[in-house]
């Protein structure tokens, strides 16, 4: 520490128990470096009791897709963990990006995934399509839309002459959450840059979300799927079409006409581009 001659005003530190240093005037070195030692001490003390506490969710039917009461209101962006590649942010493929976050740690979700299901098709794509959150048979492939909803999603993209080859998939959230339960706003938003960040490199013309969270996830409060389904957003100037997820046709077959509408539309608005 360099030796400091004028006085220095120091904040009230905060100790254990409550109590407080008070406002003073210091000039001795010695006693400055006491307590930068007492707060350091502290510091590494206190850190040790804080511990992240689960969130608990009632419901543990897979994908309800019940309209979340709370929903992004801003774009919050987490710290990189250590087994992260801090410079992820400045990666210029999709490859790289993939590489870069392969050992991220940013949520609980982290601890108890086999593989990260980070995307999946052609990077050059025009039609991105994201999900959810990945599934037992996502975690265990690392794939995307790879169970019963990943088959449906399939022949969906097959009835309007898609494939995944001609698309780019991916999820909101890059690992499993336990109990394939929903994922909450305070899930996804670790995941949310990285997201943002494959929209950027993949540069899409045209978006297609399936389910409440990447809907929520992109436009936040006020944009609920089964208000806004099958209508034309902009996001960065980029087409979005949202829809229910395959999950939920599953369960629900008569919303199979709905989700037909929707990706007709897709398929209009791909032809336009094409014929451009």
């Amino acid at each position: 520490m360099q030796k400091i001659n004028n006085k220095i005003l120091l904040e009230s530190i905060k100790f254990a128990e409550g109590e407080f240093l008070p406002l003073q005037f210091i000039e001795k070195q010695e006693l400055i470096e006491e307590i930068v030692q007492k707060f350091d001490t502290l510091n590494n003390a206190q850190a040790e009791k804080i511990k992240l506490s689960d969130i608990e969710i009632d419901d543990d039917t897979l994908l309800h897709f019940d309209e979340p009461t709370e929903i992004i209101q801003e774009d919050i962006s987490p710290q990189v963990s250590e087994k992260t590649i801090s410079n992820w942010q400045e990666t210029t493929t999709i490859d790289e990006l993939n590489n870069s976050i392969s050992g991220c740690m940013l949520c609980k979700f982290g601890e108890t995934r086999t593989n990260i299901v980070f995307g999946d098709g052609n990077p050059n794509a025009e039609i991105m399509i994201i999900g959810e959150a990945p599934g037992k048979n996502e975690d265990q492939s690392g794939i995307p839309f790879v169970g019963d909803a990943g088959k449906l999603l399939d022949k969906i993209l097959e009835a309007i002459h898609l494939s995944r080859q001609d698309v780019y998939i991916a999820n909101v959230v890059k690992c499993r959450p336990p109990g394939n339960k929903t994922p909450t706003e305070v899930d996804f938003i670790p995941c949310l840059p990285y997201l943002k960040k494959q929209i950027e490199l993949i540069s899409p013309k045209i978006i297609l979300t399936l389910g409440a969270v990447p809907l929520l996830a992109l436009f936040g409060k006020g944009y609920q799927i089964t208000k806004v389904r099958g209508q034309e957003l902009k996001y960065n100037g980029i087409t979005v079409i949202p829809t229910f997820h395959p999950a939920y046709l599953l369960r629900n077959p008569n919303a199979k006409r709905d989700v037909w509408e929707d990706v007709q539309k897709l398929e209009k608005i791909y032809q336009n581009i094409k014929s451009k």
